[in-house]
């Protein structure tokens, strides 16, 4: 449980946020095309459709956090 508060609480580390950004960004729009630029291109993005894209850019971010909260760990 103090693992899951500690991983929570890494989500919004100033010193972590700026490389998972930078990695949301990248990764997610390659994501983000490859899964929703045809509806985009065509007007089809419904309601579920943009809930999917900002799960494309939130994914990646909880991904990037996640492996530098490991790596800070294991060098503690």
């Amino acid at each position: 449980m103090k693992a899951l508060r500690e991983y929570c609480l890494s989500l919004v580390d100033k010193d972590l946020m700026p490389t998972a950004f930078k990695t949301a960004v990248v990764v997610g729009s390659l994501l983000f095309l490859l899964n929703h630029g045809a509806a985009t291109i065509k007007g089809q993005m419904s309601r579920e459709r943009w809930i999917s894209a900002a799960l494309t850019y939130i994914v990646p971010y909880m991904v990037n956090i996640h492996g530098q909260y490991v790596s800070r760990a294991r060098k503690r």
